[in-house]
């Protein structure tokens, strides 16, 4: 049996009125090519738990650890101008903001992150 991805897409890191691509310049930079990026916090214990769930398929995220990184804050405005409160965990699959902790672990009960990972060959099966 099949799962269906659901037909509404979530929230694209594409230039729009709300929010010119000079206001998400960061985030845009280090999502582009990357199938799977989850900016995280090194002492969030849900940002390690999601990192766990993704690992645990046999993906690679890309994980940019904000309180590591000199531009940790200006990446956490650009993800909360993004609609990412909290800031952290935030998973972007193939260049989507698919969103935090609350929104992969539905997506895991319903069967539909792993087939989201195979369709942006996160993961192969």
């Amino acid at each position: 049996m099949a799962v269906q991805i659901p037909k509404s897409k979530p929230l694209t890191i594409k230039p729009s009125y709300s929010y010119p691509s000079e206001k998400m310049a960061v985030v845009t930079r280090l999502v582009k090519d990357r199938a799977v990026v989850i900016f995280s916090k090194s002492s969030c214990c849900i940002c390690h738990s999601i990192k766990t769930l993704i690992c645990s398929f046999g993906a690679n995220p890309t994980v940019y650890e904000l309180d590591e990184r000199p531009d940790g804050q200006q990446i956490e405005k650009e993800l909360i101008a993004l609609g990412c409160t909290p800031c952290v965990p935030a998973v972007l699959i193939g260049q989507e903001l698919v969103g935090g902790s609350n929104e992969i672990m539905s997506l895991h009960l319903k069967g539909m992150l792993v087939p989201m990972l195979i369709k942006e060959r996160a993961i192969w099966l």
